[in-house]
């Protein structure tokens, strides 16, 4: 096949997959691919999109490469995904897992320090949603489960890997710059995910804001 015809194999291989496409998966499917090929292939396809002005294009999202729509149009995605509304992450889980994100691989009991409060359940729902994991034990006496993010994580936060989470300070400037978007601080831009989140009221967006700003001090 010539290089035409294999990026647009490989858009529509993006288009298909139901989470980031990662080279060896491409490679899986294609063959006859180089990592070098693949790179300059999605990075065609991410400048055609761009200068054609799509209301959608490519992410680097969790070592991977994935079609996201544009935050501009996130009212409407917002509209659309009624039920993710409904799964959106509390308060609590919020705090919680800025908490494992930051200081990973943690302990639930070094979390509970942090918080204050038994997080058991916090962290079970975590888990439940695949966004935290069990990375191990500690070398402690117990040997206590060490709880780690997942990839999961990192797509729904819009991440290609954990260097990009926002700096501990940056994250603490996020929250007291507008705390509408505490839930969207660990990612660099909007996603279509974060977006659809929607705001919470205002008066448990206050509480989350101060609980978050303070979890965040105490990670330093």
């Amino acid at each position: 096949m010539n290089i035409e015809e294999r990026r647009r194999i490989l858009e529509v291989l993006i288009f298909a997959n139901d989470v980031p496409l990662t080279y060896s998966r491409a490679k899986n499917v294609l063959g006859d691919l180089s990592p070098e090929e693949f790179a300059a292939d999605v990075d065609v396809l991410e400048e055609q999109f761009l200068q054609t002005g799509c209301s959608f294009g490519i992410a680097r999202i969790a070592g991977g490469v994935q079609f996201r729509t544009d935050p501009d149009y996130a009212e409407w995605v917002k509209k659309l995904l009624t039920d993710r509304l409904r799964s959106r992450l509390s308060g609590p889980a919020l705090e919680t897992l800025a908490i494992v994100a930051y200081r990973q691989p943690i302990t639930r009991g070094d979390v509970e320090q942090i918080r204050g409060v038994d997080c058991a359940g916090v962290l079970g729902t975590l888990m439940e949603r695949s966004l935290v994991t069990v990375g191990g034990r500690a070398a402690t006496p117990g040997r206590p489960l060490l709880y780690v993010t997942t990839q999961d994580f990192l797509r729904y936060f819009g991440l290609n890997e954990l260097d990009d989470l926002p700096k501990i300070r940056e994250l603490q400037g996020l929250v007291e710059a507008d705390p509408h978007q505490v839930k969207m601080a660990f990612a660099d831009h909007s996603n279509d995910q974060q977006n659809a989140a929607g705001e919470e009221s205002s008066g448990e967006n206050d509480s989350t804001e101060e609980n978050l700003k303070e979890k965040v001090k105490s990670t330093e």
